[in-house]
């Protein structure tokens, strides 16, 4: 047993003082009379007299009941260890401007990808999660963790336009690096869903992932988007849903440094995949998967089980007592 605010206890410290307080003529017993030599009064009711002598060690009692309990007693009742074999991994998703292209009709890229990661975070067990996104910069959304849940409701919040517009690629290997730095686990890897070509942050993508590679990080690119690409919508406040143009009229397509993807991917040991419909990216996620998976364990101490009522009945008790006899054996008559 031990106490959750053992604070309280300090209280205990100031009882012989409220026993001597009550003990003392003035006191509770301020009605009494004071004799020189008391065996000149009748002997009869002395148990009366004794429980009368009583009362005020019945509520230095209770106080004391009273001050442990709200100390708050508890014992620990299960100690539930968790043991998960699974796979560090550290989602990252770009949010850039170019996502909106809509060459997975009906949907544009960005629902796509947001969608099928959260069927990949629904379907996972055992893996911790983390999550990274990113456009002209990169921020964790989500560190790692086995609380997938919480994971999907920050994945729920992410929407394009977040953060100020571009591509930085090297930044969202680096942020994910971070978070994997300090892991334990033997499979630890970057799953980078991007669209574009790195053109904003500080650090380049060649860079960034010969950094992870030095520290066991895995990056899996992925490129999403169809190989000719796409156009981009806006949505114009005066002339409604247009489309991006190039300074000669053209319309503007994304573009897609794929061999810089799989550059990224071959130098931290991973692989690059283009996925060009919804389809090709769940199977995408599936095959990471069969990664190998390595152990860790987290203790949890799940249920206690309050002890104070054992101390607050009594303690109820013996005032409702008190009450009692003061009203009725010990009433006192002026």
């Amino acid at each position: 047993m031990h106490f959750a605010a053992p604070w309280w206890l300090l209280l205990l410290i100031a009882l012989p003082f409220v026993a001597r307080l009550l003990r003392r003529p003035g006191g509770r017993h301020s009605g009494a009379m004071l004799y020189s030599n008391v065996w000149a009064l009748p002997r009869a009711g002395t148990a009366r007299m004794a429980a009368a002598r009583a009362m005020p060690w019945l509520s230095v009692v209770a106080l004391a009941l009273l001050i442990l309990a709200m100390a708050r007693p508890r014992r620990l009742q299960e100690v539930a260890t968790v043991t998960s074999e699974g796979i560090d991994i550290v989602l990252t998703l770009d949010i850039s401007g170019s996502m909106r292209a809509e060459d997975f009709q009906p949907k544009n890229r960005f629902t796509v990808a947001k969608e099928v990661l959260g069927r990949f975070v629904a379907s996972t067990e055992g893996d911790r999660l983390a999550l990274v996104v990113f456009a002209g910069k990169a921020f964790t959304q989500c560190p790692l963790t086995l609380d997938h849940d919480m994971l999907q409701r920050l994945l729920e919040q992410v929407e394009l336009g977040m953060i100020e517009d571009g591509t930085a690629i090297g930044m969202a290997i680096a942020t994910g690096a971070a978070r994997l730095q300090q892991s334990a686990a033997e499979s630890k890897i970057i799953i980078l869903l991007t669209d574009g070509m790195n053109n904003a942050g500080a650090i380049d993508p060649i860079t960034a992932a010969k950094a992870a590679g030095a520290i066991g990080v895995k990056i899996y690119a992925v490129g999403v988007g169809s190989e000719e690409g796409a156009r981009i919508p806006i949505d114009d406040p005066l002339f409604g849903r247009t489309y991006l143009r190039n300074p000669d009229g053209s319309f503007q397509r994304t573009k897609m440094d794929e061999e810089a993807l799989r550059r990224v991917a071959e130098l931290s040991g991973g692989r690059y995949y283009r996925a060009a419909d919804p389809g090709t990216l769940e199977q995408i996620y599936d095959e990471i998967r069969k990664l190998e998976k390595s152990r860790f364990e987290t203790t949890e101490y799940r249920r206690y089980e309050e002890l104070a009522g054992r101390f607050l009945w009594p303690a109820a008790t013996i005032l409702l007592l008190q009450v009692i006899l003061s009203c009725t054996w010990l009433r006192k008559v002026p």
